[in-house]
């Protein structure tokens, strides 16, 4: 399992801007949730050296939308409706581990639940994800 969704994370490294910068590493994988680490470095962070919020956004917008391109067998790609972010603590350079959770998949439209845990495993920072399912 590990090894197939590498080459999701290779498109997104190799064609978007984030998955570069974000350095995902493939830790847990089952129907309708998905687990990476992933990390924060310096270029993320705001003045005061914490990560900007939309940051922590970005990440978790990627990492659910890897859940839905894995889960179609990259026959389907999402289209953004909606981000909703709710940041519940300071985060810091370094790694976290992100999670996703399919809410609910129609034949349209899905909900995605995304969240980052800190180094001490508390939850900093909650997504909910809309999306268009547009197929490829």
């Amino acid at each position: 399992m590990e090894k197939e969704f590498q080459k999701y994370l290779k498109l997104f490294r190799d064609n978007g801007g984030t998955g570069k910068q974000f350095n995902f590493k493939f830790l847990e994988h089952r129907k309708g949730f998905l687990k990476l680490e992933a990390e924060f470095g310096p270029q993320t962070l705001n003045p005061n050296k914490t990560v900007q919020g939309g940051q922590m956004t970005s990440m978790l917008d990627d990492v659910t939308s890897l859940l839905l391109i894995y889960e179609s067998g990259g026959t389907i790609y999402p289209n953004s409706t909606n981000l909703n972010s709710l940041h519940h603590r300071p985060l810091f350079q370094g790694k976290v581990i992100a999670t996703a959770e399919m809410i609910q998949k129609g034949k349209n439209i899905a909900t995605i639940k995304g969240e980052i845990y800190n180094e001490e495993s508390k939850i900093a920072t909650t997504l909910m994800h809309t999306v268009f399912l547009f197929k490829v």
